[in-house]
This record gives structure tokens, C-alpha cells and sequence, in this order.
């Protein structure tokens, strides 16, 4: 908490916690009631606890309330999941107290619980369940507070990228932060899974930069960085939050920027070797300079024409990139007129796709910041490469994405500080050794089944194919590109199979998978955080 009405309220919320905790007649086992009284359970539960000013009827939504839907939709960012299994009961906490006293009564009545902050799961998992559950939506938790004599800002869970960049900009003109480029990605999901953005080359992923935490445990209780313990306080730093409790909040170090940044966009000559071209630039975009991060993209963005285009962020001055760029890569052909000096706010709207000399205001309008799949439906999938791939197999790989119109692929250099941080010092393992990250994109506007098996079926051929150029035992995947294709929690097992969970777990973490387990059996050994790829806990001793 950052002043002293927020520990006076802290301490309150301690003392009913404790009474909770210790009241006979408030065990956390579950309670016995038919499906009729599941909701007015809940509310009594919640109501003993919450204040004369709280207004519940703004916190609990029911189907039978007229703004469940909204509410529901409002941050509901894949259509693949429209038909889905919808929550039984809607929590929109506006205060720590509420999602603490959440976490009780749901835990009390037995049902499962899902955590939404900004509803990019590419498959759902914070918002959609193959058996009953409740949502907590953490859309109301998202102050940000920052302090640039310390260089650092506290962040919560809710809160949009785009607020976090326009908070930071509103302070300083030559701070940022390492994080995504979507915009109306939130922090809470993003910041739990790793944190990859365009200026990672140079100051590493969002979690490297990630100094304390507020987490509310299975128990109830808010937790910071002392009180939680260097082992969760690791884990919920690219382990994805969900596991082990929910993160109310990061203090994070802002990142020095200069006052001019350099962006370009350029396509290849398909006339001049496309393999050639990504052949050459898998050698450059890991090694050059680590001011530099250079996208490259394969799609069709006009015509059944395949277009291979390479975008790109420069901390510097365009002179600079195009005399860097003309020694290191000159079959790019780089030049003055293809690149745009701005501020590093700026290139956030660029990025985003939005008019880059208008307001930064535009980053906190949530209606008007869309992401590419927000109305669409949308599938993701991931690799990792750690050798070059050949000419012979970027071909075929060209060939491939060239028959395929639904679908399309990015690459994402490493290289630079990712090198360089240890693959320990966080749940996200992919450091040195990766050359660049692989992200299969699938999006689709047609509704029904037939259109979502093309693509799937496009989707997975591909990655089936790739499987001899990428990483392998274990073949790795990004965990914020959530796949459950890659293995999933058997319901009939409760979730807590811990050999199911090694399936995704070390493609995700690798080497930090048994850490993690570790740490989720000593934090919630009741599994109470649990969804389709959850870290597991350990096997029971009889």
C-alpha cells in the first residue's frame, strides 16, 4: 500500500480475515446448497463482510441482471468463445477488500474461479470454464502511480498498457517501459506471463524489470514482496499470476529513452529471393545492435501475394540506423526516406497502428484501442528457434505461409540483454541460445464451426511441419500465447495431475517447471488456482 489510509484499511480487512478464518461457523469447507441458492449464498457471504457504503449491487452480477452481458463482453476479446460456458456470478471488485473478500466466499460455497484483467487469453482460460464457475473481473483495478525521482511506478492489475505508456509520458518524455505493443493488452496477464515488447533487445522483458508485487493468496490474505516470500515473488514474474493467487499490483522500474526514436516499416522485393532475405536477417536481428528490434512478418495483406515486411524500433536518430543497417543488413536497402523520427510515445500509437501525431490521449479511450482480436476470433501458437533455419527450409517454409491465406507469422529477434539475463532469474526461460521467437497468427471474422476448423487446420499443419527447424526436447512455446494443443488438465483428475501438467509446463518454463510446481504446493496446496494449464501441485503422500 502506498500511504496511511491504505494501511488503516489493510489492517481492517486483516482483523475480519481473521475472524473469518477462525469463526467456527465460517470454515472454509464447502457449504451444502442446491444450484437455486447458489447466488444468494455468495451475496450473504459478501455482505457480512463489506462496508455500508459499498453498493453490492455494482460488484455481483447475475445472468438475471440486465448489465451482465455488458459486463461480461466488455472485456471479452476473442469471438471463438462467445458460446462458451458463461460465469454463474460476475465480481467487479473497486477496491483490494472486495477481491480478498471474493476469494472467501467463492472458496466457502466450492466453486471454481477465474481472474479477467484484460481478456487477451488466447484461449479463454481467464474467462471461460468447462464447469460452473465465478469470474472476478479486475477491470476497476487500475491506478497507476508513478514516481519519477525513483524511476518506478505502481501499476495494478487492470490497468491497459496504453494507460501504463500515457502515465509514464504525462511524468517524463524520456521514460518508457519494456512491454507489449497492443495497447489494450492489461497488466495483470501480461506482466505475469513474461512481458515481451519492442525494446526487449535492449532492456529485456517486462518482468526483468518488476521490484515488488501485491498478491491476494488462496488464504485471503494480501501479500507484498516481504510478506509473500522470494519464491512466489519469483514465480508470479512469468509463471502466469493465476496459479498462485491474484496479483493486485507490480511496482515496476521505469526505463531511461532518448528523446528520439527512429521507426520503420519496409517490405522485401519478392522479385529479389524471399528466402535469401529471412535467411540473411536471422543472422543480423539477433546480433545488431541492441537499440534495434526488427519484426519481421509473413502475410497476405492485399491479394494472395505474399508479403514479407520487417518492422522496426530504433532508440536513436534515423542517420544513425540507416549508416548501422547499411553495413549489417544492405539487402534491407534502408534508406532516410523509410524511416520516421518521433518520440518514444509516438511510437507506441505507431505500433498500435493508430495516427502516431495525435493525442496520446487516444491510449486511454478502451472503446477506441482495439486489438486485432477483439471482434474477431482468434488462435495462437509459438516456437522458439535456437539454429538458423536453411535457405532450403525457409523456402518451404515460404511456399507454405504462401498457400495459406488465413493465416499468417511473426518473428521476434532475441539476442541482445535476453542473452544476457540468466534463465533462472524468472519463470520465463527462453534466454540465450533463442534467436528469435516464432508466433503463429490465426484470426477470422465468419462465425461457426467450418470456418474455425480451416484455420485450425491450417494452424496446425504449419507448426506440425515446423517441428524439425525449432527447438526441441522439450519443443518450447511462449506461455502468454496460450495453446491448450500443446496439453491440457484432465477434469476427471481435479487438475492436479502433475505428470499432465509436466506436458505444457516444460515447453512453458523448462528448466523452471519444478520450481514452480514447488512453489504452487507450499502457496495453494489445495489447488484453489486452477484452470486447463495451471501449474500443478506435487502428488499427495499418503
Amino acid at each position: 500500500m502506498t500511504n496511511k489510509s491504505s494501511c488503516l484499511v489493510s489492517a481492517i480487512v486483516s482483523v475480519l480475515l481473521v475472524q473469518l478464518l477462525f469463526s467456527p461457523s465460517s470454515s472454509l469447507q464447502p457449504l451444502a446448497f442446491d444450484d437455486s441458492s447458489v447466488y444468494e449464498t455468495f451475496l450473504q457471504c459478501l455482505e457480512s463482510y463489506l462496508s455500508p457504503n459499498d453498493q453490492i449491487s455494482n460488484l455481483v452480477f447475475t445472468s438475471t441482471n440486465s448489465s451482465y452481458t455488458s459486463v461480461l463482453q466488455a472485456y471479452k476479446r476473442n469471438a471463438r468463445f462467445n458460446s462458451d460456458l458463461k460465469p454463474l456470478i460476475i465480481v467487479t471488485p473497486t477496491s483490494i477488500p472486495h477481491v480478498q473478500y471474493a476469494v472467501l466466499c467463492t472458496r466457502r460455497i466450492g466453486y471454481r474461479l477465474r481472474i479477467r484483467s484484460g481478456g487477451h487469453d488466447f484461449e479463454g482460460l481467464s474467462y471461460v470454464s468447462d464447469s460452473p464457475f465465478f469470474l472476478i473481473d479486475m477491470s476497476n483495478l487500475r491506478s497507476i502511480e508513478v514516481n519519477i525521482e525513483t524511476n518506478s511506478a505502481w501499476v495494478q492489475s487492470g490497468a491497459i498498457l496504453g494507460e501504463v505508456y500515457h502515465a509514464i509520458w504525462e511524468k517524463s518524455k524520456v521514460h518508457g517501459f519494456p512491454a507489449g505493443v497492443c495497447p489494450t493488452v492489461a497488466v495483470g496477464g501480461h506482466f505475469s506471463g513474461g512481458g515481451y515488447g519492442n525494446m526487449m533487445r535492449k532492456f529485456g522483458l517486462s518482468v526483468d524489470h518488476i521490484v515488488d508485487a501485491q498478491i491476494v493468496d488462496a488464504n485471503g490474505d494480501l501479500l507484498d514482496r516481504k510478506s509473500m516470500g522470494e519464491g512466489l515473488f519469483w514465480a508470479i514474474r512469468g509463471g502466469g499470476g493465476a496459479s498462485f493467487g491474484i496479483v493486485i499490483s507490480y511496482k515496476i522500474e521505469l526505463v531511461e529513452v532518448p528523446e528520439t526514436v527512429t521507426v520503420f516499416q519496409v517490405e522485401s522485393n519478392p522479385d529479389e529471393g524471399l528466402a535469401d532475405f529471412v535467411y540473411r536477417w536471422q543472422f543480423v536481428a539477433p546480433t545488431t545492435s541492441n537499440d534495434l528490434f526488427m519484426r519481421l512478418h509473413f502475410s497476405h495483406p492485399i491479394t494472395t501475394r505474399l508479403e514479407v515486411s520487417i518492422q522496426a524500433l530504433y532508440l536513436g536518430k534515423a542517420d544513425d540506423v540507416v549508416s548501422l543497417l547499411s553495413k549489417d543488413f544492405p539487402e534491407l536497402g534502408l534508406k532516410r526516406q523509410d524511416c520516421t523520427e518521433m518520440s518514444w510515445i509516438e511510437s507506441v500509437l505507431w505500433y498500435a497502428s493508430l495516427n502516431y501525431r495525435s493525442s496520446p490521449k487516444v491510449l486511454l479511450d478502451r472503446k477506441v484501442v482495439r486489438s486485432p482480436n477483439d471482434t474477431n476470433s482468434a488462435k495462437r501458437k509459438s516456437d522458439f528457434v535456437v539454429n538458423p533455419v536453411s535457405r532450403e527450409g525457409l523456402g518451404d517454409i515460404l511456399k507454405r505461409v504462401a498457400g495459406q491465406l488465413q493465416f499468417s507469422m511473426a518473428f521476434s529477434p532475441h539476442g541482445g540483454e535476453m542473452s544476457e539475463i540468466p534463465a533462472s532469474s524468472s519463470p520465463f526461460p527462453h534466454r540465450a541460445g533463442n534467436l528469435y521467437k516464432i508466433e503463429y497468427v490465426g484470426n477470422w471474422n465468419e462465425a461457426g464451426e467450418k470456418a474455425e476448423r480451416a484455420v485450425m487446420t491450417q494452424l496446425r499443419r504449419m507448426y506440425s511441419f515446423m517441428a524439425p527447424l525449432v527447438s526441441k526436447n522439450p519443443r518450447r512455446a511462449y506461455v502468454n500465447y496460450r495453446d491448450l494443443d500443446i496439453g491440457k488438465m484432465s477434469h476427471g483428475k481435479g487438475y492436479r495431475s502433475y505428470e499432465e501438467g509436466k506436458v505444457y509446463g516444460m515447453k512453458y518454463f523448462h528448466g523452471n517447471f519444478d520450481r514452480l510446481v514447488k512453489v504452487k504446493t507450499e502457496v495453494d496446496p489445495a489447488n484453489f488456482f486452477r484452470d486447463e494449464q495451471s501449474i500443478p501441485t506435487l502428488p499427495m503422500k499418503l
